[in-house]
């Protein structure tokens, strides 16, 4: 039987496993690169124990703070979204199943990220993300080159860009240019989903 978006979306949303599986993932990659604990958090600017923290997971990365142990690791942010289903070898680099996209769950900003596009590989990224009420990117604003685009789908969303702030509801739609400061967060006391369009892709 096949699973809606909201039954797909469940299977995978369990904060403690997500937060488990993170810390996995940074803890191999950490030994693979032959690094201590202390030398992570210096190359990343963090603490030992925050480290040490998102590796048991006993805590959630904020966005900003898994790019930056990514960028210490010399690894791309995509190694930290979760596989899907592994699609028919006919779909490969084409075609997105509900049950095979792959996940980030960032529990400590609220937010989740399922990729949409088959992988990193193009000049388009494709991103469905869901906003707890109360969920952000963070009270960092975010600059990189390109572009990016989005439509809210349910919810509300609060964007800043530059000095500027807007509200956009349920079928508002944004672009601009990303080398423009900006960040965002739930304006919603319900479950916000934004269909959002970065290229290139952001991670």
């Amino acid at each position: 039987m096949k699973s809606t978006p909201k039954q797909a979306s469940t299977e995978v949303s369990n904060p403690a496993s997500a937060d488990l599986w993170l810390g996995l993932q940074v803890r191999a990659m950490r030994k693979s690169a032959g690094l201590s604990l202390k030398e992570l958090a210096e190359k990343a600017g963090l603490s030992i124990g925050m480290i040490s923290q998102i590796e048991r997971g006993a805590a959630s990365p904020s966005i900003r703070s898994l790019r930056q142990i990514s960028e210490a690791l010399k690894v791309p942010t995509s190694l930290f979204f979760q596989e899907g289903d592994i699609p028919p070898a006919n779909e490969i680099g084409r075609i997105v199943r509900n049950n095979a996209r792959r996940i980030m769950m960032l529990r400590q900003n609220g937010v989740s990220k399922e990729l949409l596009t088959p992988d990193f590989s193009g000049t388009v990224e494709l991103l469905l993300i869901r906003l707890e009420p109360g969920g952000t990117s963070g009270p960092e604003y975010y600059t990189h080159k390109g572009e990016e685009a989005g439509l809210v789908l349910c919810g509300a969303i609060k964007l800043w860009v530059e000095e500027d702030s807007y509200i956009l509801k349920a079928g508002d739609s944004f672009r601009f240019k990303s080398t423009l400061p900006h960040r965002y967060c739930s304006a919603s006391d319900e479950v916000t989903e934004v269909l959002w369009v970065d290229t290139p892709p952001y991670y």
